[in-house]
């Protein structure tokens, strides 16, 4: 037997702990004597009692800390306005009053319009409103104002 010919062993068989005196590994299984660390298994992340690093940190500040309170506007398709005639001018007082927003909500957060469905209209938009739905009014010979 040549050490070239032998098989690789690529992983390593697992510790064998607490198999007595012979193992190397017995009685106090390689934990030393007495103590928190001998006794239960403590998380990787315990300082000994002092306050924790993350705790010791100031809190994370600016521009999207909390995204679960940030407003976002209420959506509408273009489909939606197909019920305006030619020429009307959509903004947020005449979405309330026709009640495809509630009028709460639309002060609130605000109104955006977005390109899902058809136009046939020409309307005059005075909101914000997404590329897509841009294309689709101006090629109906609407106008966007906003």
């Amino acid at each position: 037997m040549e050490l070239h010919s032998l098989t690789k062993i690529v992983t390593k068989s697992k510790r064998r702990i607490g198999q007595g005196h012979g193992s190397g590994r017995g009685k106090t299984s390689g934990r030393g004597t007495k103590g928190q660390k001998a006794r239960t298994s403590i998380p990787l992340f315990f300082e000994g009692g002092a306050l924790p690093l993350i705790k010791r940190l100031p809190f994370r500040r600016g521009k999207g800390k909390n995204k679960t309170y940030q407003k976002k506007p209420v959506v509408i398709n273009i489909k939606a306005l197909s019920i305006f005639t030619k020429g009307t001018t959509v903004d947020i007082k005449m979405l309330i009053d026709k009640k495809i927003v509630d009028a709460q909500d639309a002060k609130i957060y605000g109104v955006k319009i977005l390109g899902d469905g058809t136009i046939d209209q020409a309307l005059t938009i005075n909101l914000p409103i997404s590329k897509k739905a841009a294309d689709k009014i101006t090629k109906a010979g609407g106008t966007i104002e906003a």
